[in-house]
């Protein structure tokens, strides 16, 4: 690898308006070598205005900005068609909803170059900006939350990891492990991470990377987001079963706690065991509720209860429902991964 490495940083995104100017812009803003970087903006058929405002920022003398069509309009296809056009050494995902330090392709690369690993992210701050987003991301951020999830709950620290957000890959990884699945509307990014450990590679949680995230802006989009979350981890888990991890159950085991306590509390003589899980949720969550909002300010209280819930429900009702959808499909093993034979095609 050269002393300075071309990369490519690839964004797949879809109806950005809203931030894409600041989240591009902030890639373009590298304090890594212009000449030495091009940026793939696979587009998903936007019809917000995105596009055109990625075309006025490569009109602005950032020639090495390219905008790409995505007709299927979720991140894996937009991933495998900027993957098909890729020049670099190392190549950078990075999605429309977050915002990278301005060292961050020099962090990545510096790290692979050093560490010996063939993946590399780093600690992602969420934030909100509204009250009900700026509650969202607390949530996001609290491992009452989201569990033991490394990249949303650690920071300061450096250690190998499962999975990383925004990760920076080595050519000859991907080029090894091929392209992502294309069924996967949500964590593409887990199946593909456990992918490149089962060949016996590293991933590397870096203390001096970091992103923001913008968290979802109403509780509705959290719980689609967390829904479609379970969902599709289904997939991940018929294919990858040593990918998951205990923290990945727990929400589905909650789900199927309350049905029973609702089937118990209907029963003579017992029905007061009904309400034991329920209760027990109640006091937990209510006690995070209250040291996280001591952390973060107690004007988040009266919400962080509801997003607890919503995280909570949306992605172990998501895992259930993704458990009898996908019934069938325990044998398959390889999803909808395009051969790397089918690229120049």
């Amino acid at each position: 690898m050269r002393e300075t490495p071309f990369v490519t940083v690839i964004m797949p995104i879809r109806n950005e308006a809203r931030v894409i100017a600041n989240t591009l812009g902030r890639v373009l803003a590298q304090d890594y070598p212009a000449d030495c970087m091009e940026v793939l903006v696979v587009d998903g058929i936007s019809d917000d205005g995105t596009r055109q405002i990625v075309w006025d920022l490569r009109q602005q003398k950032h020639s090495n900005l390219y905008l790409l069509d995505n007709p299927g309009k979720i991140v894996p296809t937009g991933m495998n068609i900027a993957l098909r056009q890729a020049k670099g050494e190392i190549i950078i995902r990075v999605d429309g909803h977050c915002m990278i330090a301005p060292d961050y392709v020099r962090k990545c690369m510096e790290h692979i170059q050093n560490d010996g690993v063939a993946g590399v992210g780093g600690s992602m701050e969420s934030i909100g900006e509204t009250s009900v987003a700026k509650a969202i991301a607390i949530g996001m951020s609290s491992p009452f939350g989201v569990g033991n999830s490394a990249f949303r709950t650690v920071s300061g620290e450096t250690k190998l990891v499962d999975t990383v957000p925004f990760p920076a890959y080595t050519r000859n990884i991907i080029e090894r492990v091929g392209l992502y699945d294309e069924e996967l509307v949500r964590n593409q990014d887990d199946e593909y991470n456990y992918r490149i450990r089962e060949m016996g590679s590293k991933i590397l949680l870096a203390e001096d990377i970091h992103s923001t995230y913008f968290s979802r802006t109403s509780i509705k989009s959290l719980w689609r987001q967390y829904y479609q979350y379970g969902y599709w981890k289904v997939r991940v888990l018929q294919k990858h079963p040593r990918q998951m991890s205990l923290r990945q159950f727990v929400p589905p085991a909650f789900v199927l706690a309350l049905l029973v306590s609702v089937l118990v509390a209907l029963l003579p003589v017992i029905h007061l065991l009904g309400l034991l899980v329920p209760l027990l949720y109640l006091i937990a969550n209510l006690s995070a509720s209250v040291i996280t909002s001591a952390k973060r300010g107690w004007k988040y209280l009266p919400l962080l209860p509801i997003v607890f819930v919503i995280l909570h429900l949306s992605y172990g009702f998501g895992f259930l429902v993704g458990l009898v959808m996908f019934r069938n499909r325990w044998n398959d093993k390889v999803g909808k991964v395009p051969q790397w034979q089918n690229v120049s095609e």
